[in-house]
């Protein structure tokens, strides 16, 4: 955060005209890719590829024969798979299935990443026309997408956890174009990969197992999906109207959204840029909603990081960015009243920022801030002068630099020294206090464990621990 970004920008909007820009939303080339045929169109003329039955009781799955394009997200049309036993397949999943899906993931995680190129290798062998709708590199997406899946499952026993979860990548996965009609080829590839790599933990009642635990994944995805999609875009285009860089290797980064974009600070979201289609990152909001519509964000272009380099070293004003939805619930509760401890590491300062910003414009109502920003060296504590301007002016607010690497200020105001978790235990005892963490996953992890020995209640600890945030 620098106390000019986003302030006083006179900028005309450009999206009609902006350098690379290679989509134009719904109705495009890209977009009609992906309503070609869904699960929903009228049945198949002769010659078509019959409909799909259910998934042999062990040895290798037949290939898929459905009539959708698969897209790159988990879920099931929610007519579900054809085979005599759809009507068991309705109920939800027992105690029983649960146990049966667990066991099935025991086996099947060891070899995660082979089962994972097989599911891939269904779904583009006889879905060849969508390959093209997926990332050039595929190493990523193909982690998230089956491992998404496979937490899912695992997750089917926690009705409350496992609504939130796929509530978020229901809404969230509109933006690859997905359709109902989508989830059924998926859910077919899926079950062919495990009955090909869970070997003798597959027979028919496991089978049937993971299609309950698959109808109530893509059940929940499509309520939310087709929910979203009556409030709000399943994508918004924002165009570049600041590019100011930090550091060598940071960028402050401010867009216009072409609609109205609601969120909340604290939260964070996926961008896309014209350089890379297809290939989507988080990056958290640098600023809590502002009168003018922009919206800003700190980015740090990592190694191998497509995204992170491309908005770094290449992005500038007038390109056009595509955003997902807002997501993450590391969000204020301002009825709440406790004082607050916030944790922020390199560029995860950014949510940080928009958290203090929106205590400011709100009001603290009595409650203290304490802000620890860590970085390995002081160049990159970019952000420090606009926290301690803040600071500055709002007594409840205190903000403690700390370097982890060698060298560094002197005098009165020079930061303190080590790595953030440990730095943050030595001013403890911190119980009572409501803590905020955003950083690298492994700090994130550690600070964890210190503010719960620190005196931190477990519930009072908020983070969204997305690894892109860091790495992207």
């Amino acid at each position: 955060m620098t106390p000019a970004v986003g302030a006083g920008l006179a900028v005309a909007p450009q999206l009609a005209a902006a350098p690379g820009l290679n989509w134009a939303g719904p109705g495009d080339n890209w977009s009609r890719a992906w309503a070609i045929r869904t699960l929903d169109d009228p049945a198949p003329g002769p010659g078509s590829p019959p409909a799909l039955g259910p998934v042999p009781a062990s040895g290798p799955a037949p290939v898929p024969q459905a009539r959708a394009e698969a897209a790159p997200v988990a879920g099931e049309s929610a007519g579900g798979a054809g085979g005599p036993a759809a009507g068991q397949d309705e109920l939800p999943p027992t105690d029983r299935d649960i146990g049966l899906i667990r066991d099935t993931l025991a086996v099947v995680e060891p070899v995660a990443d082979r089962a994972t190129a097989h599911f891939y290798a269904l779904i583009f062998l006889h879905h060849p026309e969508v390959r093209a709708l997926f990332p050039a590199a595929m190493d990523v997406q193909r982690d998230r997408l089956f491992r998404a899946l496979l937490q899912a499952a695992r997750s089917a026993g926690d009705p409350a956890g496992l609504t939130e979860y796929l509530t978020g990548l229901g809404r969230g996965h509109r933006k690859y174009g997905t359709l109902t009609g989508h989830y059924g080829p998926v859910g077919e590839c899926l079950l062919a990969a495990l009955a090909r790599y869970a070997g003798s933990r597959w027979d028919a009642e496991t089978e049937q197992a993971w299609r309950r635990a698959y109808r109530l994944i893509s059940g929940i995805m499509i309520d939310a999906a087709e929910g979203a999609a009556r409030t709000s875009p399943a994508w918004w285009q924002a165009e570049v109207v600041s590019h100011q860089q930090a550091t060598r290797d940071i960028a402050v980064i401010t867009v216009r959204p072409d609609q109205a974009y609601p969120y909340r600070a604290g939260q964070y979201t996926t961008l896309e840029t014209p350089w890379w289609p297809r290939v989507w990152r988080h990056f958290s909001f640098a600023s809590a909603p502002r009168p003018d519509g922009l919206l800003a964000f700190h980015v740090k272009a990592v190694q191998a990081g497509w995204v992170s380099n491309a908005l770094v070293r290449r992005a500038a004003p007038g390109d056009v960015l595509r955003l997902g939805p807002p997501a993450g619930s590391m969000v204020l509760d301002h009825a709440s009243g406790s004082d607050l401890l916030c944790l922020g590491g390199g560029t995860g300062i950014a949510p940080i920022c928009a958290l203090v910003e929106e205590i400011a414009e709100h009001g603290a109502a009595g409650r203290s801030v304490e802000v620890f920003y860590g970085a390995r060296r002081e160049a990159e504590l970019y952000g420090l002068e606009a926290l301690r301007g803040l600071a500055r002016q709002h007594p409840w607010l205190s903000v403690r630099p700390v370097l982890s690497g060698p060298g560094g200020m002197a005098g009165p105001d020079a930061p303190l020294t080590g790595e953030l978790p440990e730095v943050v235990a030595r001013f403890g005892p911190w119980s009572g206090r409501e803590a905020y963490l955003s950083g690298p996953p492994a700090m994130v992890r550690r600070s964890v464990g210190v503010l719960l020995r620190a005196g931190v209640a477990p519930g009072r600890i908020r983070h969204d621990l997305v690894g892109d945030l860091a790495a992207a």
